[in-house]
């Protein structure tokens, strides 16, 4: 069963593999509800999570939620100078829409998800603050569940004119590359046409069974004449 994550756990993982990644600087990491994106001081980096995995709980009607669309704002900055950087952090929030509470309610990340996301944010940090090649993102998109469409009207990061509901190509050809580590998708290959609920074979299936009940009726027909 999964685990929620608190702020402390937050930083705990952040500290961790920053002290691998970058044991010569000192990194920070300060949660900012007020952060707002692409509203950046002087030297300082910006990395947008889109496709976050997070669950909300409503403190009014104690309805509980998951959503595959969490947004995540992130602001970096590194003093090359005094060995020291600072990362802001922000959770965007969503409406509770069984109650329609006007309060943002809080999320938390799960914890499968925890690891992949620092180690998101750690690439685009080696990138933009060190000019490093940070690797590849760690994305997950099409092996989440999702409950229906995302309701922008209930979004923070929506009303905040924040467009991430919607994966792009790239995110979804990166998902292929990482979805499914152990056993490998059963899928059919493109052009095969094999597909036991493809159009052809629900054809053929359905001319097969009406050909049994004229078998039937017509054999039974032969025997009383």
């Amino acid at each position: 069963m999964s685990t929620s994550l608190t702020t402390c756990e937050w930083k705990k993982v952040f500290y961790e593999k920053m002290e691998v990644a970058k044991p010569a600087d000192s990194w920070e990491l300060i949660i900012d509800p007020n952060l707002k994106p692409n509203e950046l001081a002087p030297g300082w980096k910006q990395y947008l999570e889109q496709h976050a995995s997070g669950r909300f709980h409503c403190s009014w009607c104690w309805h509980t939620w998951q959503s595959p669309h969490v947004v995540i704002l992130f602001h970096m900055h590194l003093d090359q100078a005094q060995r020291m950087g600072s990362v802001r952090m922000r959770v965007f929030k969503q409406l509770c829409y069984e109650c329609g509470t006007a309060r943002q309610d809080e999320s938390s990340m799960l914890e499968e998800n925890i690891e992949s996301l620092v180690d998101n944010l750690i690439t685009s940090l080696r990138e933009q603050c060190y000019d490093e090649d940070g690797g590849q993102y760690r994305i997950h998109v099409a092996s989440r569940p999702d409950s229906g469409p995302h309701r922008s009207e209930f979004c923070e990061a929506c009303q905040e004119g924040i467009v991430h509901w919607k994966p792009s190509q790239k995110l979804l050809a990166e998902e292929a590359t990482y979805a499914f580590s152990g056993a490998p998708k059963l899928m059919p290959q493109e052009g095969s046409g094999y597909s036991f609920f493809s159009l052809r074979w629900c054809i053929f299936w359905a001319s097969l069974c009406l050909l049994i009940v004229y078998l039937h009726f017509s054999f039974h027909g032969s025997v009383f004449l």
